[in-house]
């Protein structure tokens, strides 16, 4: 599981004075990012994958006077092409502010298209599951 602590900012806000739902998005995608590379760039060096599916539920909101939120994310489950993470955002109180799943697709550069997960990934990813379920 990866862990990111992000601050928040001013430009975050929206008219109403709380964090804009689309950057709920954008702090996921950075828990994401990071997440994909500690894990999938030790296979081959950075790892390159497109968003294919993020689904989001909005629990409670965030302003400026949380200071900080800490975006979670770990691995579901992946299948022969794809790679479906499980994804948080919590308050500093350990209020959950969002929930999301995501579904992530390697890419092959040369060809620009989706690729599937190479036998590395897969043992990489199976590893990242085993840990999982032994802290659960």
């Amino acid at each position: 599981m990866q862990e990111t602590r992000i601050r928040i900012r001013w430009r975050d806000m929206d008219a109403y004075g709380h964090v804009n739902n689309g950057v709920y998005l954008t702090y996921l995608e950075e828990c994401r990012d990071t997440w994909a590379q500690k894990l999938l760039g030790s296979a081959e060096g950075s790892w390159d994958f497109v968003l294919a599916h993020v689904g989001i539920d909005y629990r409670n909101q965030l302003t400026q006077a949380d200071g900080e939120v800490l975006v979670r994310c770990r691995l579901a489950s992946f299948g022969r092409s794809s790679v479906r993470t499980h994804e948080e955002i919590r308050k500093a109180d350990g209020t959950i502010a969002a929930e999301a799943e995501a579904v992530v697709v390697p890419r092959d550069p040369d060809a620009d298209r989706s690729r599937p997960l190479s036998e590395r990934e897969r043992e990489l990813l199976k590893a990242e599951l085993d840990r999982g379920a032994e802290e659960r």
